[in-house]
């Protein structure tokens, strides 16, 4: 018998990034703990988290190899055969040695459901957190809907008619838990990825990072096809030979399976001496270069997914008072709002221009600025967000 006064368990379950690097999750398993929860995670190992299995915060977190690192239909495939297959045997690891009363499920893929399914007839809940659209997704990186695209969409329907309650990161993934996943509008929670202002602290300007320039622009994020760096090195290469501006420098920060290629990409693009790639690196590191940048821009391409989706970029720039220069996409307007200049779709001629208009402009750039600082201090902030996934846990327990 389980007595009735102990605290609730939470499992969460990760496939894409390891814990306590991917920001929302570690800000969700953190919340619950602090509120009497006691939670544990499975997630992949990662550059840095090698560890198989360690106690951080109070949070117990079980990690795994990952087959490959996937690049095609077929690599997904394989990476998350084998990401189940390893969550199906941590998670009975977690069972037998310290319990989890529900399931906290992190996408992509939509997959999880079926270690959920599992125990459900134990009695275990299971809650959906909806990171991104998957169908969405795929169709951003192979433009297609072919047979996996239709099997996206299947797993989604699974997924959340499998789910007691959803957590969705923004409305417009809200309408999409409601109409195509055929959720009841009150079993579906909007938790924002708002930042803490405790990580994200504005540090002094490093000018050697602006590799002897005047200007540096700054990017942080995945290097992945849907990320539209390949647009940014063409607004770069605009900028430099027809703009004629050799004053200014941009810096990229993040990994991802495109990292090499778009190296090759600015070589190709001639702009390799205007552009530094980076890679991963540690959070100072990654303030330095934010704090230092005059102008942060985030190139996501304009597509369906994109449009609907809130990046966590947009708010860390934002939390760091910088000016922010994106395509005109829905959620990111939403977010940014007067903090942001919006180029039109996927045109790296006008987000070229609009860079250099804001940087010869530093009265706008310090306005917007302190409008995005103070929208995170006053509505975004991650403490804004705690009380809504607290609810979320209320009404899973009480379904």
């Amino acid at each position: 018998m389980e007595s009735a006064g102990r605290p609730k368990r939470i499992l969460f379950i990760v496939e894409n990034l390891p814990s306590p690097f991917d920001r929302r999750v570690w800000q969700e398993a953190t919340t619950l703990q602090k509120n009497g929860y006691e939670v544990s995670i499975i997630c992949p190992t990662g550059k840095g988290y090698s560890k198989k299995y360690e106690v951080i915060d109070g949070i117990h977190i079980y990690r795994h190899n990952l087959m490959v690192e996937a690049e095609g239909p077929l690599g997904y495939l394989l990476e998350y055969s084998s990401a189940l297959f390893w969550e199906v045997y941590l998670s009975l690891k977690v069972l037998f040695t310290r319990g989890f009363d529900a399931i906290h499920a992190c996408n992509p893929p939509d997959l999880i459901f079926l270690v959920a399914a599992i125990y459900r007839p134990f009695g275990k809940k299971f809650l959906f957190d909806h990171h991104d659209i998957n169908p969405e997704l795929y169709e951003a990186k192979f433009g297609r809907r072919d047979i996996f695209w239709k099997l996206m969409l299947w797993c989604e329907r699974l997924t959340f008619k499998a789910a007691h309650v959803s957590i969705a990161t923004n409305e417009s993934y809200k309408r999409i838990a409601i109409d195509r996943g055929g959720m009841y509008p009150e079993n579906v929670y909007v938790v924002r990825s708002g930042p803490t202002l405790d990580r994200l602290k504005i540090v002094a300007p490093k000018p050697e990072l602006k590799c002897k320039r005047k200007y540096l622009v700054g990017y942080v994020g995945v290097m992945g096809k849907q990320e539209g760096i390949d647009y940014l090195l063409r607004s770069v290469r605009h900028i430099v030979f027809e703009m004629k501006r050799q004053d200014i420098h941009f810096t990229l920060v993040g990994g991802g399976t495109e990292l090499k290629q778009l190296k090759a990409y600015a070589y190709d693009l001639c702009v390799s001496d205007y552009v530094t790639f980076t890679g991963r690196i540690p959070d100072q590191d990654l303030l330095n270069v934010l704090c230092t940048a005059d102008v942060c821009v985030n190139p996501d391409v304009g597509n369906e997914m994109n449009d609907k989706s809130t990046m966590n970029k947009i708010m860390e720039y934002m939390a760091l008072a910088k000016p922010i220069v994106q395509f005109d996409l829905s959620e990111g307007r939403f977010s940014a709002g007067k903090a942001s200049l919006y180029a039109k779709w996927n045109d790296e001629i006008d987000m070229a221009d609009k860079i250099v208009s804001l940087l010869e402009d530093p009265e706008k750039r310090e306005r917007m600025g302190i409008y995005g600082r103070k929208r995170v201090t006053e509505e975004l902030e991650w403490k804004y967000e705690e009380p809504k996934l607290l609810a979320a846990y209320d009404a899973l327990f009480s379904n």
